[in-house]
């Protein structure tokens, strides 16, 4: 099994990377935790002139309809860049939830969705920013209009939780939601996995400036060690969103069980490198005004959204008791029967 990216594949992700590297984004999510979407407005048309906001739309709503590997690579991004919106729901959830004309709004990035799910998502984020929200319950899908908000408190400033009240609501048609929610849980892997890299790169850039005893910090075996075993849960971890694509790809019975191990090992890498890059920045790392408090918080918050850890562990465990033969992130092994 090749997990290797494409010529087409890296040069999307070096793009996008470029694009968001000069856009400034910490400043963007300080704007976007006060209320002020007008700079992060700008950069979503940017991306919608990349045909990121259409990733993976389909082509009769203007999108790209591009597969879960491109939709990785995207958020992975996002998430390196610590990009603040409702990304998740509206590039990965909503695409594969919805057959409405809405989608070509969002894939021409005239607009933006979010969604309440009762299970997982009980508060809709950016609901104040969003054009549409979408509430999913007792297998429907409905538009919610007449919206009532009530600001709820988030461990994320830019992460901006809202509890919806509505006075009229649409049934829209929508697709298979398990197959949507298997997407979402996928690109919030992804982005996980982007901001577990760049808290790494961060401490690696840090413990090289920073002295003690004549020294840099990073110099140090300890160091050393704390930064290695970060690096080594989000390698782990990689490969495990790279199995997960191809298993969403093709829709196979193991779809759900590789999506969760993904999002397991990816909440958990981005919480190890969160913790160690607390750790080797000091106590600068505990300041709001520094930007590493940016990828800090979301990684703490995300963990446990889309479903948390105990809940993808035991959906794992549950797919594993049945089937034992299939590999994660592969085919069947020959002469194996579940």
């Amino acid at each position: 099994m090749r997990f290797a990216l494409d010529d087409a594949q890296q040069d999307m992700a070096d793009t996008l990377r470029n694009l968001l590297d000069a856009a400034d984004t910490p400043r963007i999510a300080r704007a976007w935790a006060v209320g002020d979407a007008e700079p992060w407005r700008k950069l979503w048309r940017g991306l919608a002139e990349l045909g990121v906001t259409g990733l993976t739309t389909p082509h009769r709503y203007g999108g790209l309809q591009l597969g879960p590997v491109e939709l990785a690579v995207c958020l992975e991004q996002c998430g390196y860049a610590a990009l603040p919106g409702p990304l998740v729901e509206s590039l990965a959830f909503l695409p594969r939830l919805l057959s409405d004309q809405w989608l070509a709004e969002l894939a021409a990035g005239r607009s933006v969705g979010t969604v309440v799910i009762a299970e997982h998502l009980p508060y809709a984020l950016d609901a104040d920013q969003a054009d549409a929200v979408f509430g999913c319950a007792d297998g429907a899908v409905r538009r919610i209009g007449g919206i009532r908000l009530s600001r709820r408190e988030s461990f994320d400033p830019t992460r901006r939780l809202f509890a919806v009240r509505h006075s009229s609501s649409e049934l829209v048609e929508s697709g298979d939601f398990d197959v949507a929610f298997d997407h979402g849980v996928l690109g919030a892997a992804s982005y996980l996995l982007g901001l577990g890299r760049r808290m790494l790169d961060l401490s690696t850039a840090y413990v090289g400036q920073r002295h003690q005893f004549g020294r840099p910090v990073g110099e140090f075996q300890a160091v050393k060690h704390h930064l290695a075993n970060a690096l080594l849960e989000l390698e782990f971890a990689r490969p495990l969103i790279r199995g997960a694509c191809l298993s969403v790809a093709a829709d196979g019975a193991w779809r759900s069980r590789d999506v969760s191990a993904a999002k397991v090992a990816a909440g958990e890498a981005a919480y190890t490198a969160a913790r160690t890059a607390l750790q080797v920045h000091g106590a600068i790392g505990y300041t709001a005004e520094h930007d590493l408090h940016l990828w800090l918080t979301k990684a703490t918050a995300l963990r446990s959204a889309w479903g948390t850890p105990a809940w993808h562990r035991r959906r794992v465990a549950a797919a594993l008791a049945v089937d034992t033969a299939t590999p994660i992130g592969g085919t069947r092994c020959a002469g194996h029967e579940p």
